[in-house]
């Protein structure tokens, strides 16, 4: 199932991954994954607006070069627009 807007030109995704007292990751992204209650999904460049909530996963932010981040969550949400994604999580 896709989730992709009809016309998009961009190529990165703008990304803050964020817990209260720590920053994961801030920066350029080629695909966040996480998973929410009916499973796991991923954010590409293009993706239509999205809200959700999140169950214990490991994230992984692909950065498209280098050594992807990925760390361990208990709970948290993410927001999508406009290809940008911000990750509130361990909260």
């Amino acid at each position: 199932m896709a989730f992709l807007k009809p016309s998009t030109t961009s190529t990165s995704l703008q990304v803050i991954a964020r817990e209260p007292f720590h920053i994961h990751y801030e920066g350029l992204a080629q695909v966040v994954s996480a998973s929410n209650e009916v499973g796991p999904f991923d954010v590409l460049p293009g993706h239509a607006d999205f809200f959700s909530v999140l169950v214990p996963c490991e994230v992984i932010i692909d950065k498209g070069s280098g050594e992807p981040v990925k760390f361990d969550i208990h709970n948290g949400i993410i927001a999508v627009r406009d290809d940008q994604v911000m990750l509130f999580v361990n909260m």
